[in-house]
């Protein structure tokens, strides 16, 4: 559930135009904060007059300001003022520009859903899983859900219960569930990566795995997870991104098919109850720490120095990490996409605020699992140790994907670090709930 998802494309005229778009935000509320500020200065003027105190006031604070710019407090200030979850004014924006995906929005006589556009042919996936390859002529007269996930998207990980469970309850009624495997990162791109994960995971429905992005840019879809609601007709009728909803979303799947005249369709609403990685995230907190990733690509909020671009070198950590922070100790290799960790012992630690901590790991090329100790604050993590740690704070790496590491932390600030105990593994992404 990323505007990220707009740049895994690539570089293009619509990119490149929506990273504007963010920058004029960031520049607007800097104004503001100009503005508002010269405002008051002009009142402090008035009131008191424009003494030798008031330019010492100021001068102070443009130290402190050119201070905190310097210790990283300002990003981490503005990532907080940020992170309310803005799903649906990043699409409104990026339909207003002509970037987002267009629908018809056009009125289907006695319905509530509108006809949102065709259903796209589903070609260009490297493979199937669970079934043979699927056309639109062959899902006609069914109504199909059209799940867009990646295996090591967190919010994907919460929704697809709810998609499992879908998908068994309505199979017999008439509804066809397809998950769209479009991967992020490169491992996960690899099918036996994918066709583990659809084990572990129990889909048992039809996957097209979506390395090139072909389904993806045909729908013109632009998050994990993407719902698309189709009628028997192949018109798209509804969709939803991101998490929740999902009342919403299954009381859709039911009035789709009692249009198609289907008089079997079970009554009420799923309950999953999911554990672990995959339960429920946590109440809006709009102070949760950012999806933060551990490469130079798209890296931000490093506090160990500037990074040695794809070269072998040794990191330390500052203490006391600002809030959203986070840094490498001992010898990594810092990727695009990732960090590889080049001797034993390394460490990353993170100063996060969020109930839930995870951690996108992979093996290194030897494929040989990697220990690892978790501490928080200080600590072993106890009972707010993650699925993938023991109470000691203890766990192993031993495929590519994610992991928890913290569950049910008590709200605040927490500084995590977790310790490979063997070199040759790969840190991706921090993601938080």
């Amino acid at each position: 559930m990323k505007l990220t998802g707009a740049a895994i494309k690539g570089a293009s005229a619509s990119t490149t135009l929506l990273l504007l778009f963010y920058a004029s935000g960031a520049a607007t509320s800097l104004a503001a904060a100009l503005l508002i500020g010269g405002k008051l200065f002009e009142a402090m003027k008035q009131s008191f007059g424009a003494g030798e105190w008031i330019r010492r006031v100021l001068g102070v604070l443009v130290l402190a300001g050119v201070a905190a710019i310097v210790l990283g407090l300002d990003t981490g200030l503005l990532t907080r003022l940020s992170l309310t979850r803005t799903t649906g004014v990043e699409q409104s924006l990026l339909e207003k520009v002509g970037l987002g995906r267009k629908t018809e929005n056009t009125t289907v006589a006695g319905s509530n859903l509108p006809t949102e556009g065709t259903m796209p042919e589903l070609n260009g996936a490297v493979e199937w899983l669970n079934s043979p390859p699927l056309t639109r002529a062959q899902l006609r007269g069914k109504v199909v859900l059209v799940d867009f996930w990646t295996y090591s998207c967190i919010n994907c990980l919460r929704a697809l219960p709810y998609t499992n469970a879908w998908a068994a309850k309505y199979k017999d009624a008439g509804l066809v569930v397809i998950g769209v495997h479009a991967p992020e990162f490169a491992f996960e791109k690899v099918p036996a990566n994918v066709k583990q994960a659809v084990k572990d995971l129990s889909v048992t429905y039809p996957v097209a795995l979506d390395n090139n992005l072909a389904i993806w840019q045909a729908f013109k879809n632009q998050y994990w997870p993407a719902h698309y609601f189709i009628d028997v007709q192949g018109r798209i009728r509804h969709h939803h991104f991101g998490e929740g909803d999902y009342d919403q979303s299954e009381r859709v799947i039911q009035q789709l098919l009692r249009e198609a005249g289907r008089s079997d369709i079970p009554g009420g609403i799923v309950d999953p109850r999911a554990q672990g990685v995959q339960a429920a995230a946590a109440p809006l907190d709009s102070a949760i720490s950012p999806e933060t990733y551990v490469g130079y690509g798209r890296g931000a909020n490093f506090a160990s120095g500037a990074p040695h671009p794809d070269k072998a070198a040794m990191y330390d950590t500052p203490y006391p990490l600002q809030p959203d922070q986070w840094a490498l100790s001992g010898r990594w290799i810092i990727g695009e996409e990732s960090s590889s960790l080049a001797a034993a012992g390394g460490k990353i630690t993170f100063r996060f605020h969020a109930r839930d901590l995870h951690l996108v790991l992979g093996l290194g090329a030897d494929n040989k699992s990697v220990r690892f100790k978790v501490t928080l604050d200080g600590q072993p993590p106890g009972d707010a140790h993650g699925m993938d740690t023991d109470a000691g704070g203890n766990g192993t790496i031993t495929s590519q994907r994610l992991y928890q590491l913290v569950r049910g932390k008590a709200s605040g600030d927490h500084t995590f670090t977790i310790q490979f105990l063997d070199p040759g593994l790969q840190a991706f992404a921090f993601t938080f709930g």
